[in-house]
This record gives structure tokens, C-alpha cells and sequence, in this order.
């Protein structure tokens, strides 16, 4: 019987992943050009394609060295609620129904992201926020920032905001970079968030962690005090990251969890168009130091500075995040004694948000959340 479900599992699994028919494979490209307004570079970069991939090397290194600085902001003044029609912005090649949305209003935290790209539309964050009511004339101090996963519409994990709104806590659901209404026109998918352009898969994780801290600001001036944030495959990454670099986060929901970013390209069965470009540059050593800057693993010490509360989710049949990748961060936190818990969902990566395994992740999420913020 084992056996018999592994095989269907992985079956299904497939299907799901290569149910879309829109993913281009883009030429390989170094990206120098979008490193020269970070910090340690100033615009000083080199102009020769030989010295690229050892340029990136070394950055890299520097970065995970001084990562407080390149993850550094200045906090937006430009806050502000938006109130607008609720949109799909649908990237499979077979979207649902738009129907349903139909005259839905919903409200919008606007605000300029401090870190700027060539992009009018990515460079003005948005996300959808989801209030907990009062209770007895009280309002709950507790919110959660969600991330949802690559290549996410503008509506999935909002169901996620509402149970937590049962609960009393808040939630701001997140666009992460280059997603739904902060995707540039020319795109379908968000292809600029993750690909073979090394340098600008970086730009586009860094705006990511320091958007998460901006929304902790606006929070924080809306008078909540207690922080927490739920990531899911891609925005677990970012959610880790932000974590291990802002102190005010003490909750985290990691739904899908990786070491390296470069494996998690490398061996997935949805970026198998990313590394067939990746393959014909760089071999997956190198690819690990170039994106050792945005790789969780790069920064467990940091993680580990503040005491933090942590739920770590993963599919055993996952062919996206290979279950072994997930399990060695089970292992390091055991390792150094972190407070988590760890879930084995018996699914794969995209059937964990198919019926009865959403039900069951949901679960997960939830009661952790509202049982962590009590002790946080």
C-alpha cells in the first residue's frame, strides 16, 4: 500500500507541476549590473564578462559577512491604505474562474519599497490587509506577515488570513516582488522573482526581506506589538530571512523549508526550465556561492541570536523542496536546541495546496500561530 500511494502521489505531483504550459526558458545572464546600487558596491563593478562569476563569489561572501547592512532600509513615508476592486492577476496557463470576485473591495497597504528596480509596478509594494475585529472594545497586538509561494495569484493564501482573523490576530497578506499586481507588463508568471539571471534573483530577494520589514514598521504604527510570519515554499525563504535579520519577529511558520536556494533550483521538478539555462554556465558548486547570500542556511546563527518560536512543514513526496533538504533544517534547529516543531505532510509540494492535504497544512498553520503568540 505503501508503494501503491507513492506511486500515485508522485504521479499527481507531476501532473501539477507540468500542468503549465507559459514557462520560458530565458537566456543565462549574470545580472552585474543590478548589484551596483547595493551596499558594498557603489557602482563599482566589473565591466568583464571573465571576472563575473568570481566577482559574485566574492560579494557573496561579503554580504553573508556584513548581511545587517545589506539588508538595511530606510523605513517608508509614504504609508497608506488603498481601497480597490480585488483582482486574480492569474499566471497558470489555465486560470479559475474570475467570476467569483466579482464587485469584491478589499483593502491594500501601498507603500514605495526602499529598494528600487526598473519596474515602476514592482517598485510600489502591495498587500492585502486582513484586520482582526474587536472584541469588547479591545483590540488584539498580534499580526502575522504572509508570503505566499512563486508564482501565486493574487488571492492564494487568503483563506489563511481569514482563519487567522478567527483568532484575533491580523494578517497582512503580502505581493512579494515581481508577483500579481506588482508584475511588470511584459510578463506572465513571476519569472524576474526566480531565474537564470543570477544577480537579479538576489535584488529580488533582498526587496522581499526588507518589503517584510517595512510592513512591520506600518504595524508597528498602528500600535500592534507582538510580530509573527508565515512563508510558504519561495516566501519561506524570504520569511527565514527576515526573520534572521529583524528581532521583532518571534513567530514563524516556515510551510516548506530548504537549506541551500541553489538546490532547491537545481534538483525542483517547477524550475527544470530555470536550470536547463543555468546548465549550459554554471554547475551547481558555484551556483550554491553565488546565491549563498539568500540561502537560509547562510544565516542560522543569526536566526539563533533572539529566542523565536518555529513550525517547520514538509511533504514527504515533495519533488520540488526534496524532502532531504527539509529535513536537514529539521536537524540543525534540533541540533542547536531551537523552540519548533516539525510537520510531515503525507503530499507533495503542489498537492499541499490540493483537497484533504490544504485542510490539513491550514491546521498546521494555524493552531501554531495561535498557540505560539500566547508564549512568544
Amino acid at each position: 500500500m505503501r508503494r501503491l500511494y507513492k506511486k500515485w502521489m508522485v504521479n499527481w505531483e507531476t501532473r501539477l507541476t507540468t500542468a503549465d504550459t507559459n514557462r520560458v526558458v530565458r537566456p543565462f545572464e549574470w545580472g552585474i549590473e543590478w548589484t551596483r546600487t547595493w551596499p558594498f558596491v557603489n557602482g563599482n563593478y566589473p565591466h568583464s564578462a571573465a571576472s563575473y562569476e568570481r566577482y559574485l563569489h566574492d560579494l557573496n561572501e561579503t554580504i553573508v559577512r556584513h548581511s545587517h547592512e545589506f539588508f538595511s532600509y530606510d523605513v517608508p513615508g509614504d504609508f497608506r491604505l488603498e481601497r480597490r476592486k480585488v483582482e486574480l492577476f492569474a499566471t497558470r496557463s489555465r486560470p479559475q474562474d474570475e467570476a467569483k470576485l466579482k464587485d469584491k473591495e478589499a483593502d491594500f497597504l501601498r507603500f514605495t519599497s526602499p529598494v528600487r528596480t526598473p519596474y515602476a509596478e514592482n517598485n510600489l509594494m502591495n498587500a492585502r490587509w486582513f484586520p482582526a475585529k474587536e472584541k469588547k472594545g479591545r483590540r488584539s497586538q498580534r499580526a502575522v506577515v504572509v508570503l505566499p509561494h512563486w508564482n501565486s495569484d493574487a488571492i492564494s493564501h487568503n483563506s489563511i488570513c481569514t482563519a487567522l482573523n478567527w483568532f484575533g490576530i491580523s494578517a497582512l497578506r503580502m505581493s512579494p516582488p515581481y508577483h500579481d499586481i506588482r508584475r511588470p507588463a511584459e510578463l506572465t508568471r513571476a519569472d524576474y522573482a526566480v531565474s537564470s539571471n543570477v544577480a537579479r534573483t538576489i535584488d529580488a530577494t533582498r526587496q522581499a526581506v526588507i518589503d517584510i520589514r517595512c510592513c512591520l514598521d506600518w504595524l508597528a504604527q498602528q500600535g500592534y506589538t507582538q510580530f509573527g510570519v508565515m512563508g510558504t515554499s519561495l516566501g519561506s525563504c524570504y520569511a527565514f530571512l527576515a526573520s534572521a535579520h529583524d528581532e521583532r519577529l518571534r513567530v514563524n511558520v516556515f510551510n516548506h523549508a530548504s537549506t541551500y536556494f541553489a538546490d532547491v533550483v537545481w534538483t525542483g521538478q517547477s524550475t527544470r526550465h530555470i536550470r536547463e539555462s543555468l546548465e549550459s554556465t554554471i554547475d551547481l558548486e558555484s551556483l550554491r556561492r553565488v546565491w549563498m547570500s539568500i540561502s537560509p542556511t547562510s544565516y542560522v546563527d543569526q536566526f539563533a541570536i533572539k529566542p523565536k518560536k518555529s513550525l517547520v512543514i514538509y511533504a514527504k513526496y515533495d519533488l520540488t523542496f526534496l524532502p532531504e533538504f527539509s529535513r536537514k533544517v529539521v536537524e540543525e534547529f534540533a541540533r542547536r536546541n531551537f523552540d519548533f516543531k516539525a510537520v510531515e505532510l503525507p503530499c507533495g509540494h503542489y498537492t499541499t495546496g490540493e483537497s484533504p492535504y490544504k485542510y490539513l497544512d491550514g491546521y498546521h498553520i494555524v493552531n501554531y500561530l495561535v498557540r505560539s503568540f500566547g508564549s512568544a
